[in-house]
């Protein structure tokens, strides 16, 4: 089994990778998605200093048909909206490996976490080569399909949360508390945290040995 983490740069005229490079300091979360015929309708989050700009320049890209705007905070935006660029759902198609949800991007760079067998991810990377994708592999972990569960990121926050009791009950953290010790923002460590704890639940409630949690 192979779990990695990849750097994919997304083609110039990429909405996304427009206003990214426009808000180079800003991180864009691809939270969901879902193609219906030649549009996609997402829903995506903004973190930046001035999220109601970055916001305002999705909603007026030529390439979004739709945007409606479901939260804002001083730091954040959260938005659903329609576009007519399909690619990263042909590239999804396309590749034995499927991405895992939220798909980052910052400043024309998809960051992106991907588990599955050797074989799976070579026909992942000989697509990007073949497709001429400027890419960097970030971490590579290979172990036997049946002792490989977390990504290591995944890991680090789980482990991370537990350090800092987290899971206590009552809680002796916040969530806040967890991502500073990681250097990440709220958003991003709740979302591998859920991600982690999800692998967990599911690989528990199939009858696995506990002793796999070591």
């Amino acid at each position: 089994m192979i779990t990695a983490s990849l750097r994919i740069r997304l083609p110039e005229d990429a909405w996304v990778a427009e206003v990214s490079r426009s808000f180079p300091s800003a991180t864009f979360r691809l939270l969901s998605g879902v193609r219906t015929g030649d549009r996609a309708v997402e829903l995506g989050e903004v973190v930046a200093e001035n999220p109601r700009e970055v916001s305002g320049a999705i909603a007026t890209h030529p390439s979004i048909e739709a945007h409606e705007r479901l939260a804002v905070t001083d730091d954040r935006s959260l938005s659903k909206y329609e576009t007519t660029e399909t690619a990263l759902y042909e590239f999804v198609e396309s590749a034995s490996l499927p991405p895992e949800f939220p798909i980052v991007v910052r400043a024309g760079w998809y960051e992106l976490d991907f588990t599955g067998t050797r074989d799976e991810f070579d026909g992942l990377r000989a697509m990007l080569e073949d497709a001429t994708l400027r890419y960097e592999l970030q971490s590579l972990v290979e172990a036997d399909e049946t002792a490989t569960l977390l990504t290591d990121r995944q890991r680090a926050t789980l482990e991370a949360a537990l350090r800092e009791g987290y899971f206590e009950v009552p809680r002796e953290c916040t969530l806040d508390t967890v991502a500073g010790t990681l250097g990440v923002d709220e958003s991003t460590a709740s979302g591998v945290l859920r991600r982690g704890q999800a692998k967990l639940v599911k690989w528990h409630l199939t009858g696995a040995d506990g002793d796999r949690l070591d």
